[in-house]
Protein backbone atom coordinates (compact mmCIF):
# COMPACT_ATOMS: atom_id res chain seq x y z
CA UNK A 1 0.00 0.00 0.00
CA UNK A 2 1.23 3.47 -0.77
CA UNK A 3 2.42 5.22 2.60
CA UNK A 4 0.97 8.40 1.34
CA UNK A 5 -2.36 7.46 0.79
CA UNK A 6 -4.78 8.86 3.40
CA UNK A 7 -7.75 6.49 2.60
CA UNK A 8 -10.69 6.90 5.24
CA UNK A 9 -12.76 3.57 5.15
CA UNK A 10 -16.19 4.36 6.62
CA UNK A 11 -18.91 1.97 7.79
CA UNK A 12 -22.50 1.23 7.32
CA UNK A 13 -24.97 -1.43 8.52
CA UNK A 14 -23.64 -4.09 5.91
CA UNK A 15 -20.68 -2.11 4.36
CA UNK A 16 -17.03 -0.32 4.84
CA UNK A 17 -16.63 2.12 2.04
CA UNK A 18 -14.28 5.00 0.77
CA UNK A 19 -15.87 7.83 -0.31
CA UNK A 20 -19.40 9.51 0.13
CA UNK A 21 -22.62 7.53 1.83
CA UNK A 22 -24.35 8.17 -1.99
CA UNK A 23 -21.18 7.96 -3.92
CA UNK A 24 -18.94 5.14 -3.07
CA UNK A 25 -15.64 4.90 -5.28
CA UNK A 26 -14.89 1.55 -3.31
CA UNK A 27 -16.70 -0.81 -1.29
CA UNK A 28 -16.94 -4.30 0.12
CA UNK A 29 -20.14 -5.25 1.33
CA UNK A 30 -21.69 -7.90 3.20
CA UNK A 31 -24.78 -10.29 4.46
CA UNK A 32 -25.16 -11.63 7.86
CA UNK A 33 -25.66 -15.12 7.80
CA UNK A 34 -26.84 -15.83 11.22
CA UNK A 35 -24.78 -14.65 14.40
CA UNK A 36 -21.59 -16.05 13.54
CA UNK A 37 -21.48 -15.45 9.86
CA UNK A 38 -20.61 -12.56 6.96
CA UNK A 39 -20.75 -13.28 3.90
CA UNK A 40 -19.49 -10.65 1.36
CA UNK A 41 -20.91 -10.65 -1.97
CA UNK A 42 -18.98 -8.37 -3.39
CA UNK A 43 -16.76 -5.80 -3.49
CA UNK A 44 -16.42 -2.60 -5.59
CA UNK A 45 -13.49 -0.34 -6.84
CA UNK A 46 -13.81 2.66 -9.53
CA UNK A 47 -11.34 2.75 -12.00
CA UNK A 48 -10.09 6.00 -10.54
CA UNK A 49 -8.43 3.93 -7.25
CA UNK A 50 -8.02 0.97 -9.18
CA UNK A 51 -4.37 -0.65 -8.88
CA UNK A 52 -3.79 1.34 -5.18
CA UNK A 53 -4.76 -1.42 -2.97
CA UNK A 54 -7.75 0.01 -1.93
CA UNK A 55 -10.14 -3.35 -2.32
CA UNK A 56 -7.36 -4.74 -0.21
CA UNK A 57 -7.58 -2.27 2.32
CA UNK A 58 -11.26 -3.04 2.67
CA UNK A 59 -10.87 -6.73 2.96
CA UNK A 60 -8.15 -6.10 5.69
CA UNK A 61 -10.59 -3.36 7.65
CA UNK A 62 -13.52 -6.17 7.47
CA UNK A 63 -11.07 -8.82 8.88
CA UNK A 64 -10.74 -6.70 11.68
CA UNK A 65 -14.64 -5.87 12.43
CA UNK A 66 -14.92 -10.10 12.37
CA UNK A 67 -12.23 -10.28 14.67
CA UNK A 68 -13.52 -7.49 16.96
CA UNK A 69 -17.21 -8.90 17.19
CA UNK A 70 -15.65 -12.75 17.29
CA UNK A 71 -17.62 -13.70 13.81
CA UNK A 72 -16.33 -15.79 10.90
CA UNK A 73 -16.20 -14.10 7.10
CA UNK A 74 -17.70 -16.32 3.86
CA UNK A 75 -16.08 -14.64 1.10
CA UNK A 76 -18.09 -15.53 -2.05
CA UNK A 77 -17.01 -12.39 -3.87
CA UNK A 78 -14.06 -13.33 -6.40
CA UNK A 79 -11.91 -10.43 -5.21
CA UNK A 80 -12.47 -11.23 -1.52
CA UNK A 81 -12.16 -14.95 -1.77
CA UNK A 82 -8.30 -14.43 -3.85
CA UNK A 83 -7.55 -12.06 -0.74
CA UNK A 84 -8.28 -14.83 2.06
CA UNK A 85 -6.11 -17.17 -0.05
CA UNK A 86 -3.46 -15.29 -0.35
CA UNK A 87 -3.19 -13.88 3.46
CA UNK A 88 -2.90 -16.95 6.12
CA UNK A 89 -3.07 -14.52 8.56
CA UNK A 90 -6.78 -14.03 7.84
CA UNK A 91 -7.05 -17.69 8.23
CA UNK A 92 -9.01 -17.17 11.82
CA UNK A 93 -11.72 -15.69 10.58
CA UNK A 94 -12.23 -17.30 6.67
CA UNK A 95 -15.11 -19.74 6.70
CA UNK A 96 -14.05 -21.67 3.40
Amino acid sequence: MGGNMMLEIKEDVNSFYVGEENWREAEIHYIHSGNHTIIVDHTIVTDSLRGQGVGQALVKRLVEFARMKGIKIMPLCPFARSQFDRHEDYADVYLK
